[in-house]
């Protein structure tokens, strides 16, 4: 004999089913954009869900992507944007160390910072306010009116933030918010 489901656990089984269900319909509304998701749960119960489009590498609330396609900084944003990001916002010193980790120290990457009429009133592409005070400029630089964008690179042991003209093509990062299911 088969011992009778409380009303309680039928409750609970409904309710995961339920979510399960949910999240299976979600992932595949996020598959028309992006093939490959990994995910991992976040939270005791299984609640949250946080997917990165693959191979994208997570980092906090968000995805980043490392282009190795020689582009302008347009093309790298529009690049970027036709994946559903920007080019990259560096907030913390944290999130730079976090994108250094995952770069080749001899090629330089477009960030997603540019000024674009050279009155040094930089400007990041999300419309995040530009705090100097948040910023890693190699020293010296930024160092020219005519160089428009910002990419970051290892120069003297570190990697920093030097300002280049906009069409030389460089490699560049994406970032996007994480993807909730």
């Amino acid at each position: 004999m088969v011992p009778e489901e409380e009303p309680q656990d039928r409750a609970s089984h409904n309710f995961m089913y339920s979510k399960t269900v949910k999240r299976l319909s979600k992932l595949q509304e996020y598959q028309q954009y992006y093939p490959s998701l990994t995910c991992v749960m976040e939270g005791k119960h299984m609640e949250d869900w946080s997917c990165c489009p693959t191979p994208w590498t997570s980092f906090q609330s968000s995805c980043y992507f490392i282009s190795t396609v020689m582009q302008s900084w347009t093309e790298s944003q529009n690049n970027c944007s036709v994946m559903g990001a920007d080019l990259v916002v560096i907030n913390t010193k944290e999130e730079q160390d976090f994108i250094t980790q995952n770069l080749k120290i001899n090629s330089a990457y477009f960030l997603g910072l540019s000024d674009p009429k050279g009155w040094r009133h930089w400007q990041w592409v999300d419309q995040t306010p530009y705090n100097k005070n948040v910023t890693f400029w190699h020293s010296g630089e930024p160092n020219s009116p005519d160089e428009r964008c910002a990419i970051i690179n290892f120069r003297s042991e570190e990697w920093g933030w030097n300002d280049v003209h906009c069409h030389v093509p460089q490699k560049s990062i994406c970032k996007m918010k994480k993807i909730y299911i």
